[in-house]
């Protein structure tokens, strides 16, 4: 059969038709490559064969039908099959990001009452009694897949409903314990056909894989690359020079990345093998700045940027096609294909173009909640607004969007991040735009500090810029060129400088660890 190579589109994009997950692992050309591991490459054929003796060996143990299988450990042979043979032997799928520490983890395996944990040794040796559930039964990585290899029985395609329970996903937990959202077939497999198409990914392109598999933004790269027959290469780095090199060395066409990582590697010099194949660079987990963009463009001038805004909860709601990128660099976009973006008032109307409301999802892509949490499912989701064309449940998601006249959207803040300072709303993201658009500062985040005559003050926290000026000749560059950008209230009253904001084990800002590490340097009394 030949191999196909067309695109796929937004336009061709199929009904809403979804099938068990497993039937990704049916969708590429037998002869192509579907994954490079370290050990060697692995066809799409290779990918059904393994799919089908994982999940007959995961079947031949005895777990009841919606058992939770954890797994714990880098990228490999075991992580990036695991979500499709579980969905194909009836299981759940729980990703822990290997970055993730005991506690953590502890915390994950309790919550969804792990039946069973495959994990690296060192992992395993950092367990504490009680730190695994009584009945839940551990592999090491190696074992399991040694395990595997002497299992000769393999599973077909299921015929699972697509609305059963394939994978629950653990939020990264910065504003406390980690969640776990629970996800269906349906969900994943929709979010798989939607990326696809709105990337235009073809059976020839090449992903790099360098976000964690337990991020929906990470785990998506598989699901969305081989429904449309690509190939993923699969990437823990260490430095942001070693993607160049993955890069230069695989052929990739399509890298995801945050907005961390993309300041780290708009830096880089980029040889030329290494961008001669990148077509598309897509982004979420934070908003692109316009300089930012201008420096990904510098870096590959002919691949697409595709900026991109989500919630695991949603998956994903919205996409700015690229051809809109330079003329809207701070859009969030438009809805992507199987969603409805709804932006509603507070009085529960639909907002009118150009006013400030919450970023309500509909549609299939809307999670089934949290697991075994019914107070904070409650407090997100909730019945779709009377605008809304599929009704049922919605996810309301604190965001504070607006929509233009051309229906595309901008992001304000959130909901629950807004600084009232002297009786005014401020919108977080509209102080740190600013700032990072003097091209004094790298990274910025802004936030509200209580003080006993405005209510909260407003205070910055900067890294700065990689060719700035010294802290005190920065600081007065800054704030002289804020003092243009932005009216009297919504001015910092402080600018706390890092070498470096914090990441969480997701790559994005660790908005609550910066803003605890200033609260204690307040009341402490440090200097900051």
């Amino acid at each position: 059969m030949p191999r196909t190579l067309s695109r796929l589109t937004a336009e061709n994009i199929p009904a809403a038709d979804p099938k068990p997950l497993d039937h990704l692992a049916e969708r590429g050309e037998a002869g192509a490559p579907a994954i490079v591991l370290r050990e060697g490459v692995l066809t799409h054929q290779d990918l059904r064969s393994r799919v089908g003796a994982m999940a007959s060996w995961l079947a031949s143990q005895g777990w009841p039908h919606g058992a939770r299988v954890a797994s714990w450990a880098a990228k490999g042979a075991a992580t990036c099959l695991l979500p499709l043979a579980c969905a194909r032997a009836g299981l759940v799928h729980v990703p822990i990001n290997p970055l993730l520490k005991r506690a953590q983890a502890a915390h994950i395996l309790a919550d969804c009452n792990a039946s069973a944990l495959i994990a690296t040794g060192s992992r395993l040796k950092s367990l504490n009694d009680g730190d695994v559930p009584a009945d839940c039964r551990s592999w090491d990585e190696a074992q399991f897949l040694a395990e595997l290899d002497a299992h000769t029985a393999s599973l077909g395609p299921s015929t699972h409903d697509p609305d059963e329970l394939a994978a629950i996903l653990y939020t990264s937990g910065s504003t406390g314990l980690p969640k776990g959202v629970i996800l269906s077939h349906a969900n994943m497999w929709l979010g798989a056909v939607s990326v696809a198409h709105y990337l235009e990914l073809a059976a020839d392109d090449v992903t790099l894989a360098v976000l964690p598999l337990s991020f929906d933004y990470g785990q998506n790269q598989l699901l969305s690359t081989w429904y449309a027959g690509g190939s993923i290469v699969p990437l823990d780095y260490l430095f942001a020079r070693d993607v160049v090199k993955a890069c230069a060395k695989q052929g990739v066409t399509t890298l995801a990345a945050v907005p961390p990582l993309w300041l780290q590697l708009a830096e880089l010099d980029w040889p030329t093998d290494a961008v001669r194949t990148l077509r598309r660079l897509t982004n979420s987990g934070g908003a692109l700045t316009a300089d930012l963009v201008t420096g990904l463009q510098t870096m590959a001038s002919e691949a697409d940027i595709v900026p991109m805004y989500g919630l695991t909860e949603a998956f994903r709601s919205t996409y700015l096609p690229p051809r809109m990128v330079a003329s809207h660099p701070t859009s969030m976009g438009k809805a992507i294909p199987y969603a409805e973006v709804l932006v509603i008032t507070d009085d529960g109307e639909l907002a009118a173009p150009g006013k400030e409301g919450e970023l309500v999802h509909c549609g299939p892509l809307v999670a089934q909640g949290y697991w075994q949490d019914d107070a904070r499912t409650a407090e997100r989701f909730k019945p779709a607004p009377a605008a809304s064309s599929y009704g049922g449940t919605a996810v309301w998601s604190g965001d504070r969007v607006r929509r233009d006249a051309d229906g595309l959207l901008y992001f304000v803040g959130r909901r629950d991040a807004m600084i009232k300072s002297a009786g005014n709303r401020i919108s977080p993201a509209e102080v740190e735009q600013a700032a990072i658009s003097t091209g004094l500062v790298a990274e910025a985040i802004a936030l509200g500090v209580p003080d006993t005559r405005l209510g909260e003050a407003v205070h910055l926290v900067a890294s700065h810029s990689p060719d700035g000026l010294a802290e005190s000749d920065a600081e007065a560059a800054l704030t002289k060129a804020l003092a243009k950008l932005l009216p009297n209230f919504m001015q910092p009253t402080t600018i706390h400088w890092r070498e470096q904001l914090p990441t969480n084990v997701n790559g994005k800002l660790d908005r609550a660890a910066i803003v605890a590490d200033v609260l204690a340097r307040q009341s402490g009394g440090a200097a900051s």
